[in-house]
């Protein structure tokens, strides 16, 4: 055996501690990319901690995960109205509606799984700015956990009640938005994505989506129309849904206060992160 050659990495870096040699090595290596770039961050964003959310979400391949890393810190940038003054606490009335929830645990395959109720956004009060920075705001807390990382998130979106009204308000400058975040701009794996109870009327806007998305994402999104209970179980377990979509963890009630526990609980941590006006 040749003792001056270094061992070979593992198969699933992913696995590793974040003490690992190999993780190490992976970790240092985009760092010195981002210093060699020039990127425009704060020293902190070049922390371990943070560099290995971007190598996790891309499976230790560090193009992929350079890639991410820049995207993430330019939609950051230009995006003020989303990025400005991330404070939960002024979006309190907001959370209260019950729009947005979370199952308190994984799904057999470690994802965490996040809930959005359409019926409950009055676009007349609420823009759809503000839904996503909540939304931002959530992965931005949820992206430190290692389990996340590894295993990403499913979505479920119940689109009952989506009229016109909410439509107008999903411009082509927000899809391209969405879009771009939600393939390449955010170190979040996206397991799934689940429409529940769409009407017809918001094919429109769903087509125009799909337009800026690659298949490997188009591929995980999944329509169950009005009869949705056996499919969505077929992804996710009874035991992780509401009694609302005739599951087993309670009501709905407890995943919406769930999230917002989480959210205020980390006021302090997302306006350290927060690009101030």
């Amino acid at each position: 055996m040749d003792q001056g050659k270094p061992p070979s990495p593992p198969v699933n870096l992913n696995e590793l501690p974040e003490d690992s040699p190999h993780v190490r090595a992976a970790i240092v290596a985009l760092r010195c990319k981002a210093v060699e770039e020039n990127l425009r961050v704060r020293q902190s964003d070049l922390s371990d901690a943070c560099l290995i959310r971007f190598l996790r979400c891309r499976d230790f391949d560090n193009n992929l995960a350079w890639k991410v890393l820049k995207n993430y810190h330019r939609w950051r940038r230009e995006c003020p109205e989303i990025t400005t003054n991330l404070h939960p606490p002024s979006y309190l009335s907001l959370l209260q509606t019950g729009l947005f929830g979370i199952s308190k645990r994984r799904d057999p395959s470690g994802s965490r799984v996040i809930f959005y109720r359409i019926a409950r956004w009055d676009p007349k009060i609420f823009t759809a700015d503000d839904l996503f920075r909540v939304s931002i705001m959530l992965s931005e807390l949820i992206v430190r956990e290692p389990d996340t990382q590894r295993n990403g998130t499913k979505s479920i979106f119940d689109l009952q009640g989506w009229k016109f009204a909410h439509a107008f308000q999903i411009t082509p400058a927000m899809i391209k938005k969405i879009a771009f975040i939600l393939t390449d701009g955010f170190p979040l794996k996206v397991r799934e994505i689940h429409l529940i109870r769409e009407p017809v009327i918001f094919y429109r806007v769903f087509n125009l989506i799909k337009h800026f998305l690659p298949e490997k994402i188009k591929a995980r999104i999944h329509l169950h129309g009005n009869n949705f209970a056996h499919g969505l179980k077929k992804h996710i377990p009874a035991s992780l849904l509401p009694e609302e979509y005739n599951g087993e963890a309670g009501p709905f009630e407890e995943f919406y206060k769930e999230l917002i526990d989480i959210l205020m609980e980390s006021t302090d941590y997302l306006q350290s992160i927060s690009l101030l006006a």
